[in-house]
């Protein structure tokens, strides 16, 4: 259910237990001092590095002097952060934070120029791609990141289902991963997909030129709650980087209309897909 995710629960968590602190006029410094602990603790909770206990959150509030109110509803928020989510079984293959970000989420907006986005995959693309990109990785690990791509996909498909906009390059289209049979496959569930009422596709033509973006792909998360603010999430191979400040929000949220823009229209957009299509058969 959105905005039950334990990964967003513990942000909104640290978020106000930070604002809470700023807003009592205490440095880190002073909280541990009061806390008796040390003030990286306070520090690494505030980011997000380490979980906090719903006996942490207790003392704080306590050294910050919230009332009643905002002590039960941020002690339950603790809780509920430390709750066990089905992604943790993946936890050594995919950043968690990010898949429980994305099961968050109530819309999601991205580019990608060299490649389909993971949620539009066919299983024959990623496990071409995988395989390419992680030669070493054994067919049981295929397997398992196999999993939970169809698992993050199945958001595309709930009674509230995420609303989902994608604009990619059209090297995405034509560059053969997998040879022609797993393109062919590939061109096919983006014309399925993109025809879903939650889901925009969109393609960047080579006609387009030089665009907005093409030094990179991200991401840009929005959730359903009001205390949960949009994040841009930068992928690359090894790790990722998170933005949450206004302004680097604010700023890939205006390079993704002017993606918007020159990118075709979703009918010109599929017209270019089914045309891709024709040319492997």
């Amino acid at each position: 259910m959105r905005g039950s995710s334990p990964t967003v629960r513990k942000r909104r968590l640290v978020s106000e237990l930070r604002r809470l602190r700023e807003a009592a006029e205490l440095t880190i410094e002073e909280v541990g001092e009061r806390l008796e602990c040390s003030a990286s603790k306070i520090s690494r909770i505030e980011t997000g590095r380490v979980g906090v206990s719903p006996r942490d959150v207790r003392d704080m509030l306590a050294a910050y002097g919230a009332d009643s109110a905002t002590l039960d509803e941020l002690v339950q928020l603790a809780r509920e952060a430390r709750r066990k989510a089905w992604w943790d079984e993946f936890g050594d293959i995919v950043p968690g934070r990010y898949v429980g970000y994305e099961a968050d989420a109530d819309s999601i907006r991205t580019y990608q120029g060299l490649m389909i986005p993971g949620l539009l995959q066919c299983e024959a693309y990623t496990r071409s791609l995988i395989s390419q990109v992680l030669p070493d990785a054994s067919a049981a690990e295929i397997d398992r990141r196999v999993r939970l791509r169809k698992a993050r996909q199945a958001l595309l498909n709930e009674d509230d289902p995420l609303r989902l906009h994608v604009v990619v390059d059209e090297a995405a289209l034509r560059r053969l991963v997998g040879g022609t049979g797993v393109m062919r496959a590939q061109m096919a569930r983006l014309l399925q997909v993109g025809a879903m009422p939650n889901v925009t596709v969109q393609v960047v033509p080579f006609s387009a030129g030089g665009y907005a973006a093409m030094d990179g792909p991200f991401v840009i998360l929005s959730f359903p709650e009001r205390l949960d603010p949009d994040v841009v999430y930068i992928e690359s191979t090894r790790s990722g980087v998170y933005l949450e400040q206004p302004g680097d929000v604010s700023w890939y949220a205006e390079v993704f209309e002017r993606l918007v823009r020159t990118a075709l229209t979703p009918a010109g957009s599929a017209s270019l897909i089914t045309e891709v299509a024709r040319t492997l058969a």
